[in-house]
């Protein structure tokens, strides 16, 4: 038995009669991306195009890179404006929205805090030597940060700058840069499609044979399934995109305590709640992303009052003792069928 997760709207555009198959891929944002689809006709040359999509959001967004318009922002003169591109000012712009509706849970301006815990660039908390900053290095990144908020003009999409202020779009660069491919193939008309940057995946139409792209559930490791004691769920990717957060990807341990990637920006510590991960499901994968990230600083309780109320398809994997249990929002629920 399994479980299946269906869209409340399903497309009647079948897949082009003559339709082939075909795949590509390449590396960005440090990881790996792919692109399935269905072609019609003659093959066109997507490889450098899709590969173009991602190089942009790495030019403008990454607090990897320098020399991106993320660096300039970061290093710019405290009381600056700084005109940003249309694409990073909208990605910047729904960050703060979801910072905003998250009560501070999730922050694209903690990356000063991300770079303390060693979670930046460089990835210090992989180095032996690598220590946990004490508490009073954390009180005066907080206290920094304290009334210095990062203002938004929409008339000349510019951003201010108001001095030591750090972004980090890490928990909705890669979304976005799921949703960009997924734009960039729908400008070609290319309508069936199946998309994945990291994991974090958004699809369209159905393959060849009919059939709707079908992903599993991201599991937290090769034994939850069976400590969870459920059927394993897949996602038809017809029209929806699923991101999933959890805090067994990037972490250390020191002292015999587990120190996880997931920064809560309110007490300026990686979060110590019991949540193992979180998928969230939605249109675009950008939102699923950075939901997913909000989310889990949340918890489970509030997280989970928190998708009820903004109607978010959510599934929560909670640690409890020493087993899992699995919790859904009643908007996850209603597109789950046994089968």
């Amino acid at each position: 038995m399994r479980r299946v997760l269906l869209p409340h709207h399903i497309s009647p555009d079948p897949a082009p009669a003559d339709g082939v198959l075909r795949e590509f891929g390449g590396a960005s944002m440090g990881t790996s991306w792919s692109v399935r689809l269905v072609e019609q006709g003659a093959s066109a040359p997507l490889q450098e195009g899709l590969q173009r999509q991602l190089d942009a959001v790495v030019a403008e967004m990454s607090h990897w890179e320098a020399d991106s318009d993320l660096g300039r922002f970061n290093r710019a003169a405290a009381g600056s404006w700084q005109a940003l591109p249309a694409a990073f000012f909208d990605v910047l712009s729904f960050a703060m929205n979801v910072a905003r509706d998250s009560g501070g849970a999730y922050d694209p301006c903690a990356g000063a805090l991300v770079n303390l815990w060693g979670f930046g660039p460089g990835s210090r908390f992989k180095d032996d030597d690598f220590a946990p900053p004490a508490p009073f290095q954390v009180q005066a990144v907080l206290a920094q940060r304290a009334g210095q908020g990062v203002k938004l003009d929409q008339a000349s999409r510019a951003a201010w700058q108001p001095g030591g202020v750090q972004l980090d779009l890490s928990a909705v660069a890669k979304g976005y840069g799921v949703d960009r491919l997924a734009q960039y193939l729908e400008a070609l008309g290319i309508r069936h499609y199946l998309v994945e940057v990291g994991g974090e995946l958004r699809g369209a139409g159905v393959k060849p044979d009919g059939q709707p792209w079908w992903v599993a559930l991201e599991q937290v490791g090769a034994a939850v399934q069976d400590a969870l004691g459920v059927a394993p769920i897949v996602v038809a990717l017809h029209g929806l995109a699923i991101a999933t957060s959890g805090d067994y990807r990037r972490f250390f341990q020191q002292g015999g305590q587990r120190y996880s990637h997931t920064i809560d920006p309110r007490s300026g510590a990686p979060i110590e709640n019991s949540l193992a991960s979180v998928s969230v499901v939605h249109a675009h994968c950008m939102a699923a992303d950075a939901w997913s990230t909000a989310l889990t600083v949340l918890g489970l309780k509030d997280g989970l009052a928190l998708a009820e109320s903004r109607g978010l398809a959510v599934r929560f994997v909670a640690r409890e003792g020493e087993g899992l249990r699995e919790y859904m929002s009643s908007h996850f629920r209603a597109m789950l069928e046994e089968e």
